[in-house]
């Protein structure tokens, strides 16, 4: 065990809150939710965790993506959903997409040719991508108008269009994370 300042103040910050009755989301780990016997009880998340990455232009499309994850039973992750003010946003979004499950990527005609964020996250989730094992699916690149995908992404990932059928392209993501996020439990209970 740590032994430190900071864990003793996480520590009581989380045990503070549970005496509230307040349940604490930590993301990628769980639930703690105040329980009347025991203190409290942990629930770890079973949920796919699904990073947007968008340009900023795109921000109220990516913020209906958010939506629809969030009523799958997913844990998106959008920045300005998730950011807290005077974090280091680089590095908590680099946290982020290193800690997702999945990244899905909106491409559209205003974010492709765009300079800055936009095009650094989709370089880090490609990063991230090829670390992932070769079956396994991480980067589900969208497209949210006809724009053109970059040759980087488009060589080896299929993506999906949101347009001119949003509903359908939406159901389309979320069919093939949950049946990769079900073949996954089934590779990790074969391993054992």
């Amino acid at each position: 065990m740590i032994d430190s300042p900071l864990l003793e103040l996480f520590s009581r910050a989380v045990l503070a809150s549970l005496a509230e009755g307040r349940s604490v989301d930590i993301d990628g780990l769980g639930t703690f939710y105040p329980h009347p016997a025991l203190g409290f009880r942990f629930v770890p998340h079973s949920h796919p965790g699904i990073f947007i990455a968008y340009a900023a232009e795109d921000q109220d499309a990516a913020a209906a993506l958010y939506l629809a994850f969030q009523r799958a039973g997913f844990k998106p992750w959008m920045d300005s959903k998730k950011l807290l003010p005077g974090q280091n946003w680089a590095r908590a979004l680099e946290a982020a997409i290193e800690t997702s499950d999945f990244c899905v990527p909106c491409f559209s005609s205003r974010s492709v040719d765009k300079r800055g964020g936009f095009q650094a996250e989709i370089r880090y989730a490609l990063d991230c991508a090829r670390r992932v094992p070769l079956e396994e699916i991480f980067l589900v690149p969208v497209r949210l108008d006809a724009c053109r995908v970059p040759r980087s992404v488009q060589r080896e990932w299929q993506y999906v269009d949101l347009f001119p059928d949003w509903t359908a392209g939406v159901a389309r993501v979320v069919s093939t994370v949950r049946a990769e996020w079900d073949l996954r439990g089934d590779r990790r209970f074969l391993a054992r």
